[in-house]
């Protein structure tokens, strides 16, 4: 019989107790960490950058606040307030369509969209070892600085190496405890303090202080108000990019764009911009003769600012992969500030819709589309949160007379990214398959057509009003006797990845016999998604100018543009549809010797009745100038739907 020892009874219950109470332990910490733990921030927690100045102004958002900042070429638009030259109507201070809801911007992070008045009045650096994505609410309370706000405004910020301090020096002048450099030489960030807000005249409220201060990536111009301190907290090497300190002084909201609009002489241009494949850095050059190549984001702007001093577009559309992806746009902030650089330096209207690279680093597509609306003249919407992607949206063109009748419709929709059944597992399976338009969103566009009213076709202005004999001669001009007819305007629609059908055989002219197909398409193998849902026929087909028998089955959507493949850049016309490519215009992007960099414009003219289009290259060359509708154009496709 063995002897009851009670050393064996303690080691046994230690062999027990000891695993047992670890499990519960790091249970507890578990439970406590994603269950318990879930402080909700607010103005009464330790500050954040940027919470000191949390306080949102209405006027920020008014039409004239930052009329100084708009080119003057821009400051006779609507969105100063008043009537520009050549149209005889609008105000965009009650155009709810171009306002930017701040009230639904969150307070406790930066957001370039925010304009304070309040103003910075002290700074504090802090090193954070724990990556705030990965346990954010522990990670805040290690990382964010203990700010206690002074009385003083900040009016000037300076970054110095170490034992250097500003010039002339003052009292005034504080010296941030922490150095901003990330290694090697240190250098400090120094901020003079002026007067108490409450203190200084609404002029120097406005103009002089401090609001906002950022970290920029990279060698190009910040985000727009924003300016650079001279000197940068790292200047770059091995392959790191620089790090800026970037600073708002007063409300700098972006100027707004105005409502799209023909001319009195029925005139709208669009140029599409097509895979502009921007990064954090200056850019990689690819597949071009240009030698030497260097910093090709650069190249590409000044290239495409060139088309636009050229073309003299109306609107901008940016078809997908602004940014490179591959992990060359991880701060997706610093690309969106000069991807549209060109565009907003000349007051242009714009709108975007995304690619398959545009978010595979860096930000959501969501946090995207706010960063684009803070841009100047943007016209990108999110589009409804219920369907599939970001950035479904409608633009309407409409008159120059005081009817504003609705004369052209664009259509904008995420054509996705990449379609896979697996989720990610850490990294090891990433989908490869090309994603393609829903089923939701085929809903969601038979839903607007169906939206879009009959207008009188063609269209033709009301000279009776006040505007003369020269609208009456030009009406006199465009109308076809017998064909004026009820029918929903045109359409065009934009998206980045192509359909299949854009690979189908092309609808024969009947006067030629020859495939309706212009353009380079055999230079790159098919870039459509694998997987369809139908789009083509269940959508572009099925929504038609008009539902009257008589109307025939002519497609409201005359025409699709599509970015994604560099090399392919023809107009196909498909069972009455034009499928469009726009070809690469970027040297960031991939493409081939001898095949110049283009992008394709959209020239419609007689009230929205004749669409046109060609390509502009990088050498100034017009090709394949085609009418797709209108006067000019082949005969409507009249097969069975």
């Amino acid at each position: 019989m063995a002897n009851f020892s009670l050393f064996r009874l303690g080691r046994f219950i230690r062999s027990i107790f000891v695993p047992t109470a670890s499990i519960i332990a790091f249970s507890c910490l578990l439970t406590y960490i994603f269950v318990l733990y879930q402080p909700t921030p607010g103005p009464g927690s330790v500050q954040r950058i940027g919470w000191q100045s949390w306080d949102v102004i209405q006027e920020s958002t008014s039409p004239a606040a930052g009329a100084a900042d708009r080119p003057p070429e821009a400051l006779d638009s609507p969105a100063t307030g008043g009537v520009p030259e050549g149209v005889d109507w609008w105000n965009v201070s009650t155009n709810a369509e171009n306002t930017i809801d701040t009230a639904s911007l969150p307070l406790d992070v930066w957001d370039p969209l925010m304009q304070h008045d309040t103003g910075l009045s002290e700074i504090h650096i802090t090193e954070c070892v724990v990556d705030p994505w990965f346990v954010p609410y522990i990670a805040s309370d290690i990382c964010d600085p203990a700010t206690t706000k002074e009385d003083d405004a900040l009016k000037e910020l300076k970054v110095l190496p170490d034992k250097e301090t500003p010039s002339p020096f003052s009292s005034a002048w504080h010296k941030v405890a922490h150095p901003v450099s990330p290694g090697g030489q240190k250098r400090y960030l120094w901020y003079k303090t002026d007067k108490r807000w409450r203190d200084m005249t609404d002029a120097e409220r406005r103009n002089d202080i401090i609001t906002e201060i950022d970290v920029f990536f990279g060698s190009d111009d910040p985000w727009y108000g924003f300016e650079k301190v001279d000197l940068a907290a790292f200047d770059g090497s091995g392959g790191v990019e620089p790090v800026w300190l970037t600073y708002r002084r007063g409300i700098k909201p972006p100027p707004r764009a105005p409502p799209l609009h023909f001319s009195r002489d029925g005139k709208f241009k669009i140029m599409q911009v097509a895979d502009l494949h921007y990064s954090v850095s200056v850019g990689e050059c690819r597949d071009t003769v240009i030698s030497p190549c260097t910093a090709s984001d650069n190249l590409t702007s000044t290239l495409l600012g060139r088309m636009l001093d050229a073309e003299k577009p109306d609107l901008v559309v940016f078809t997908g992969d602004q940014l490179n992806g591959q992990g060359t746009s991880w701060d997706s902030k610093s690309v969106l500030a000069k991807f549209a650089k060109a565009v907003t330096k000349r007051g242009i209207p714009w709108a975007a819709v995304f690619g398959n690279h545009d978010d595979e680093d860096g930000a959501s597509r969501e946090a995207q589309v706010r960063y684009m609306q803070g841009l100047p003249y943007s016209l990108v919407e999110a589009g409804p949160k219920d369907i599939h992607g970001v950035g479904n949206y409608v633009l309407k063109v409409k008159s120059a007379d005081p009817s504003k009748t609705h004369l052209l419709t664009l259509y904008f929709l995420d054509s996705g990214s990449y379609y896979s059944d697996m989720y990610k597992w850490f990294g090891f399976f990433a989908p490869t398959e090309y994603d393609y338009l829903r089923q939701d969103q085929i809903d969601w566009f038979m839903q607007e057509s169906a939206s879009v009213d009959a207008i009188e076709r063609p269209y033709h202005p009301d000279g009776a009003k006040d505007l003369g004999d020269i609208w009456k001669r030009q009406a006199a001009d465009q109308v076809i006797p017998g064909s004026r007819r009820l029918a929903k305007p045109n359409a065009l629609m934009f998206f980045h990845i192509p359909l299949a059908e854009s690979y189908s055989a092309a609808d024969v002219d009947p006067k030629t016999g020859r495939a309706l197909d212009r353009g380079i398409s055999d230079l790159e193998g098919p870039g459509a998604a694998k997987r369809q849902a139908g789009f083509f026929h269940k959508a572009l087909l099925q929504a038609l100018e008009s539902d009257h028998l008589a109307g025939g089955h002519i497609p409201e959507v005359k025409v699709v543009a599509n970015g994604h493949c560099h090399l392919t850049e023809n107009c196909k016309r498909v069972k009455g549809v034009w499928l469009c490519f726009g070809g690469g215009g970027s040297y960031s992007g991939y493409g081939r010797i001898g095949f110049d960099r283009r992008f394709r414009i959209y020239d419609i003219s007689d009230y929205g009745e004749t669409i046109r289009t060609y390509k502009r290259t990088e050498h100034d060359e017009i090709v394949d100038d085609m009418v797709l509708a209108g006067r000019g154009a082949p005969s409507p496709y009249e097969g069975v739907v």
